[in-house]
């Protein structure tokens, strides 16, 4: 099993780069079930921030990315059940995708509720104002 960093997989989906992007397909496409390719929930988010800030993507495409991420048998995403929970959250919340990550991750540690200044995170089962 080997780590993705977020670049890594931005170059896979974007197909932006003429360097690394056949780099990172090569890489991606080598992998298996019985070698795969590990993403950290950090790469997860840091995914979702590049693609909505740089390259514009809309709701519906980071939710596409995530559930083709999630979903591939040849990727092990950290604590895939609470990612996709989250991924659930934030497709019908105005929620950050990183927010409904932070309250699905502290509900699992056996947090009552997250406290946030975020007027979207609150607004959001799981959330409260500080």
């Amino acid at each position: 099993m080997i780590g993705l960093d977020s670049n890594v997989l931005v170059r896979y989906i974007a197909q932006d780069d003429p360097k690394q992007s056949p780099i990172a397909t090569k890489l991606i496409t080598s992998l298996t079930t019985e070698n795969p390719g590990f993403i950290s929930q950090v790469s997860l988010v840091e995914l979702v921030w590049v693609m909505q800030s740089c390259y514009k993507a809309s709701k519906p495409e980071v939710v596409a990315i995530l559930e083709t991420l999630l979903s591939t048998r040849e990727l092990l995403v950290e604590n895939t059940e609470i990612a996709i929970k989250a991924l659930k959250i934030f497709e019908t919340s105005k929620a950050d995708f990183s927010d409904c990550l932070i309250e699905r991750t502290a509900n699992k540690a056996g947090c009552l509720h997250c406290v946030s200044f975020d007027t979207h995170a609150i607004k959001t089962a799981g959330f409260k104002p500080v």
